[in-house]
């Protein structure tokens, strides 16, 4: 299949299966898992392999920086402990119950080992798509989990690797030196890309030029520390967490509108494309088996499931009692959750395509020619896992959300009027003084005045709860008359084109200021 028909297919599977996933109600990866599993039977996609170093090197570190960039470095902060034993420990000993497991069923220690490390961490991906029912704290630290532990998995699958071929040896010095080369290597590497991508953004005035430094900035940092032997998924995590602090200072508006923009269309096409590809290796996985292989592998695989599940839940509720009886102090009291809580994180443990990309990176020969033990089989069986948690649990979880009642999470609405309502009144106690700065006339600081003290007195009512308030309602009226307007100035530059008394390219410009007068009314799309 040439690259041009393969593009196509990947975005009408993305397409249909993203339609029919919110006709029918569920979470779109499982209708994109569908529909790349229909797609693998097309004789011409069969022909068409995926080298591992497409998810590695080319979609991982987009989605891992979009990832780190939109999440909250408030909340990581605050349950940092939790953060790093689940992103560490749980995926140690994950790796050690999956390779135990395995084992037992037949598969030697070297595989075995390489199935765990690819099985043992959740996917920032899969929890961003299929976690959304959830409260916002709880998204975070899924996803910090998530961000964070593969880093981890990919040490430990070096290692399990390089043992198998007889690169690696098994020593505690070494192993601790690889963990503290990865973690420290990556966040050093991450933080000096970070600083001089802040040098650079502070001196580009050009949109394009600054939004193109923005896409080059996680694949440098990933690029730099694999070069150094570090880990390329904590380099880019770093170094997004250090931009999300810094960008909002130094990013100005319009590169930040055009960076919002296209990193939501290019994360939403690569999320959806990954659970297509992750559908159509299921065919590579399944052929390359004879039928006693096969039926082994379907056993492995509700095997490896059950072992994922029950360590996940072990760990979840035996570190919160450990912790409760280690730290008494009264700064743990809101940091911990009840059990339906841990329930529901439990349910929450999704793997993605990084775990399909580890697997399909396992060399093909050993160090003495010979073929890697049991290679098609670990691939087969990690794919079949991605496809059980996430059908499984993804079906599952919205019901266990429900009966899990959990308390509905106000915080991001609270502190969004909060710093509206702040900021308003910052505006108008400062506005004298700016208009004495500038030399604007008094009519027109009356007017300002007037509009920002309707503005804050809508946001008043509406974080009071007030929605009969009439400063909220008359806010509500002079929004739809002017998006009526705006529809109507837009109809008629339009028909001015259209009659070619102004040209596309004027059209265009006066269309652009009409879309973000629009945007601005209307409140926008929120980045969660």
């Amino acid at each position: 299949m040439h690259g041009l028909e393969l593009v196509v297919a990947l975005g009408v599977a993305v397409l249909v299966g993203n339609a029919a996933g919110r006709r029918l109600g569920i979470a779109p990866p499982i209708p994109l898992l569908v529909t790349g599993a229909v797609l693998g039977f097309v004789p011409e996609v069969r022909q068409v392999q995926f080298p591992p170093e497409v998810v590695l090197l080319l979609f991982l570190p987009v989605l891992l920086h979009w990832e780190s960039i939109t999440t909250s470095l408030r909340e990581i902060r605050t349950n940092l402990r939790g953060i790093v034993l689940m992103s560490t420990a749980l995926v140690i000993l994950t790796a050690w119950a999956v390779a135990a497991a395995a084992h037992a069923l037949g598969l030697p220690w070297g595989p075995a080992w390489v199935l765990g490390a690819a099985v043992a961490p959740t996917d920032a991906t899969a929890v961003g798509v299929l976690a959304g029912a959830l409260p916002c704290r709880q998204v975070t630290l899924l996803r910090a989990e998530s961000l964070v532990n593969d880093g981890t998995a990919l040490v430990v699958y070096g290692l399990a690797v390089g043992i198998t071929v007889g690169d690696e040896h098994l020593s505690v010095p070494h192993v601790g030196g690889l963990f503290l080369l990865a973690y420290g290597g990556g966040a050093l590497v991450g933080a000096a890309v970070a600083w001089g991508n802040t040098i650079v953004r502070r001196r580009l005035a050009d949109p394009l030029l600054g939004n193109l430094v923005m896409i080059l900035v996680p694949f440098t940092a990933y690029l730099l520390a694999e070069l150094a032997e570090a880990s390329g998924v904590i380099a880019v995590v770093t170094c997004g967490l250090i931009m999300s602090q810094v960008a909002p200072r130094i990013i100005r508006a319009e590169h930040r509108t055009q960076a919002m923009a296209f990193w939501s269309l290019a994360t939403f096409i690569i999320n959806g494309a990954l659970f297509v590809l992750v559908g159509v290796e299921l065919q590579y996985a399944v052929r390359d088996l004879g039928p006693a292989d096969l039926q082994d592998a379907l056993i492995a695989v509700g095997v490896v499931c059950l072992a994922l599940v029950a360590v996940r839940f072990a760990f979840l509720f035996a570190s919160a009692s450990l912790v409760r009886l280690l730290d008494r102090s009264p700064r743990q009291g809101p940091l911990r959750t009840g059990h339906r809580a841990r329930v529901i994180s439990g349910l929450a443990g999704f793997r993605g395509a990084v775990s399909l990309a580890v697997a399909l990176s396992v060399p093909r020969t050993l160090d003495s020619g010979e073929p890697f033990p049991d290679r098609s089989f670990v691939i087969c069986v990690t794919s079949g896992v991605i496809l059980v948690t996430l059908v499984a649990q993804g079906l599952l979880l919205p019901a266990a959300v429900r009966w899990a009642k959990l308390p509905p999470d106000t915080s991001v609405v609270e502190e969004r009027n909060l710093a509206e309502t702040t900021a308003i009144e910052a505006a108008l106690g400062a506005m004298p003084r700016l208009a004495v700065e500038l030399g604007t006339g008094p009519k027109t600081v009356e007017w300002l005045r007037q509009e920002y003290e309707g503005r804050l007195a809508s946001a008043r009512a509406l974080g009071a709860g007030a929605e009969d308030d009439p400063a909220l309602l008359l806010h509500q009226d002079y929004t739809a008359l002017h998006l009526a307007l705006i529809a109507h100035r837009r109809a008629t530059v339009v028909r001015l084109r259209d009659e070619r008394h102004i040209d596309d390219t004027v059209l265009r410009r006066l269309q652009a200021d009409l879309d973000s007068e629009e945007v601005r009314l209307s409140g926008g799309a929120m980045v969660e």
